[in-house]
């Protein structure tokens, strides 16, 4: 049995002397052993360097350097790279194994990713394009794990200067960025249809509205039946209108002012169904609501258009007055990224689009909006605030009949039901007739999710 070789030992071809041709060395310090060929006494031709750790580089070598093409395998990292070296160096273009997972594919610079590359992070995340010191930088594209694409310029790792985001929801950011945000001149089509085109600040855009405002008088009666026009206006807190706002989706709502009845009036007859009760929809105004219907106005009556609006509770958002009106919206919580926002619109989820009539809806162009040809519906069958108010004039007429002479007569019953088809509404506050108190100022952003 052959005794192992000695620290400092070489067995193979020697010439004049010299290590030439094919051998093994053991280096004195035991750590680092070569096999391979050899020439005039150096490491050249193919060979293996193998570390006592489990590391090993195998591949050519030059006048006793590391150089050519090779494999190398880091035992500390268990990083594994194939490709050229220089002076012992990965140099040149090769493919670089991470034991995360991840890989390279590129220009290398002694070490360093280096000119042109293809980099696959461990969640499968793919970039092609520029590297510089190890970084992306320069001009790239990146395809992101959930369907995001960005095309456009780097610094330093991050998106800057001028590039195309295409969001996985089909939105759409083309402009200028900075430190990974929209930053500059830059324009957004996002998937809901709202259209911002403008400067950017850190993410934001640098004319994004804070408020909505109702045009015309502070307070405007409406009667059943006549048609009317609410306009609103997109400002921020300086009063300016937003004329960049495009495709911003409104909706306007009208509720009646619900009464609470004193626990010593019966409510015995104005119990309803489940199915058939109103939920009540809690305002700014410091009383809650019932929704009202509205319609299209039609000059004749019999064929006003039957469609409602109808809107939960839980996806209102009703405004007390335009200055308070300064509601938010971050539309990367739909695109699932962090790098821009807007504020003040809502995403409507597809099947509540489809229920709500485009009567009740416009889209913002240039910071404006109008809600023409409306009006108030009939109030429908088993309507709970008229059946109240009919419940307490009831009980106010008979109180009148005790103490009035018989023949004042009574309140006549075609009185009440006048009064329940006469309805007026204000906007902003309670109307002079406060029985009804229908109010239409409740605007809502498009919808309860993320713009």
């Amino acid at each position: 049995m052959a005794a192992p070789a000695a620290a400092g030992c070489y067995t193979g071809e020697v010439k004049q002397q010299l290590r030439d041709g094919f051998g093994h060395y053991i280096y004195p310090n035991s750590f680092f052993k070569y096999e391979g060929q050899w020439k005039n006494g150096k490491k050249h031709g193919h060979g293996k360097f193998l570390m006592k750790d489990g590391s090993y580089y195998e591949g050519e070598f030059v006048n006793g350097e590391i150089e050519g093409n090779g494999v190398q395998y880091w035992a500390s990292s268990g990083n594994e790279y194939c490709g050229q070296f220089s002076q012992g160096e990965v140099h040149g273009h090769g493919v670089m194994k991470y034991s995360d997972g991840s890989q390279y594919e590129g220009e290398f610079c002694y070490g360093a990713r280096e000119g042109h590359g293809i980099l696959t992070d461990k969640e499968g995340q793919i970039y092609r394009g520029s590297f510089h010191k190890h970084m992306r930088h320069g001009e790239g594209e990146i395809f992101y794990k959930n369907g995001d694409n960005y095309q456009g310029d780097w610094v330093l790792d991050q998106h800057q200067g001028h590039g195309v985001m295409q969001y996985a929801d089909g939105s759409l950011y083309e402009g200028q960025w900075r430190n990974g945000l929209f930053n500059g001149e830059g324009s957004i089509i996002h998937c809901s249809g709202v259209v911002y085109n403008g400067m950017w600040i850190n993410g934001r855009p640098a004319g994004e509205a804070a408020k909505l405002v109702i045009l015309g008088e502070p307070v405007q009666e409406l009667m059943q039946g006549s048609p009317f026009t609410i306009e609103v206006q997109l400002q921020n807190n300086e009063g300016e209108v937003m004329k960049a706002e495009n495709g911003r989706l409104l909706q306007i709502w009208a509720g009646v002012n619900y009464i609470q009845l004193s626990p010593n009036v019966s409510t015995t007859s104005l119990h309803l169904p489940e199915d058939v009760e109103e939920p009540l929809v809690e305002t700014p105004y410091g009383y809650s609501a019932i929704s009202y219907p509205l319609v299209e106005y039609v000059p004749d009556s019999d064929n006003i258009a039957s469609t409602e609006s109808e809107i939960t509770p839980a996806s209102s958002l009703s405004v007390k007055n335009s200055e308070e009106n300064c509601s938010k919206l971050d539309f990367l919580e739909a695109t699932g990224s962090t790098h821009g926002s807007l504020d003040g619109c809502q995403i409507l989820p597809a099947e509540e689009k489809d229920s709500i009539p485009i009567l009740t809806k416009q889209r913002a162009e240039g910071g404006y909006a109008a809600f023409q040809n409306l009006a108030l519906a009939s109030p429908p069958a088993c309507y709970r605030p008229f059946m109240i108010l009919d419940e307490l004039e009831k009980k106010a007429s008979k109180k009148s009949n005790i103490r009035t002479l018989s023949d004042k007569g009574t309140v006549s019953q075609e009185k009440i039901t006048e009064s329940r088809s006469d309805v007026s509404i204000k906007l902003g506050g309670k109307s002079k007739k406060e029985q009804s108190g229908t109010d239409v100022r409740s605007v809502r952003l498009g919808g309860g999710g993320p713009w």
